[in-house]
């Protein structure tokens, strides 16, 4: 199988996940969603960035409104902060992940096939993309159906929803271990200048805990706090779970 017929056999593959989702039809702007603007450079055709702008403000208000929905007691601090959480590149690339929405991607020659196809970014902007595509034909209702499977577990599920913003949780776990606050630098910028990519590194104590990437140094540094308090958190939540019983004295 050759790539032009991998790409065509994973985009039949998400049609039918998305179809299941938002109902039966064409989407026509899908391949349009699925293009990188690698790929329209060279071929002159569209990419998916203009549909990503659309996405993303379609995709904010199908959030706003399932949280409205889910928390009628939170008020517009702690809906604003959960929204930024529901939505932010990390989630949407996760959600890309999942449903292997990478391979459906063409990219041009010019771009690392070996990398494109994971940068969180780059997924992120084709979900939001995915998500106008759908809006384009099914409305709103669609989008909501589409949206509802993106982050819809997460509504209960996230920790992180409505609480502290990432970096303000990891400087109190850090300062409640007796350790300064935790520093960031960046380590990388890539991409063109419309869509770079930052990856930044937080230093706890000096030394290296985590690294993230977003669309600009801030969402790069929420993302490097995240894995920071997955890492730090990781023992306690491994000292929860109790050891097997010893197997019976032959």
């Amino acid at each position: 199988m050759n790539e032009a017929e991998r790409i065509a056999a994973a985009r039949h593959l998400l049609r039918e996940h998305i179809e299941a989702l938002v109902g039966r039809g064409t989407i026509p702007r899908f391949e349009e969603a699925m293009t990188h603007p690698s790929l329209a450079n060279e071929s002159g055709g569209p990419d998916n960035q203009r549909l990503e702008f659309l996405g993303d403000a379609v995709l904010g208000l199908c959030v706003t409104e399932m949280l409205s929905e889910a928390q009628p007691d939170a008020d517009e601090g702690r809906l604003t902060r959960m929204r930024s959480a529901l939505v932010n590149a990390e989630a949407l690339a996760a959600w890309a992940r999942r449903v292997d929405l990478g391979s459906s991607m063409g990219f041009g020659r010019g771009a690392k096939l070996g990398t494109e196809r994971e940068q969180t970014n780059v997924l992120a902007d084709a979900a939001e993309a995915l998500v106008a595509a759908v809006y384009d034909v099914h409305g709103l209702a669609g989008a909501k159906s589409l949206v509802r499977a993106i982050v819809g577990e997460r509504i209960d599920q996230d920790r992180t929803l409505g609480g502290l913003d990432p970096k303000s949780a990891l400087q109190e776990s850090v300062q409640s271990r007796g350790l300064p606050a935790p520093t960031y630098r960046a380590v990388d910028v890539r991409g063109v200048p419309h869509a770079q990519v930052f990856e930044v590194e937080v230093m706890i104590d000096g030394q290296p805990a985590a690294r993230g990437q977003g669309r600009n140094k801030r969402a790069a540094e929420r993302a490097a706090a995240l894995a920071a308090l997955d890492a730090l958190e990781a023992p306690a939540r491994e000292s929860d779970v109790s050891p097997p019983d010893p197997p019976p004295a032959s």
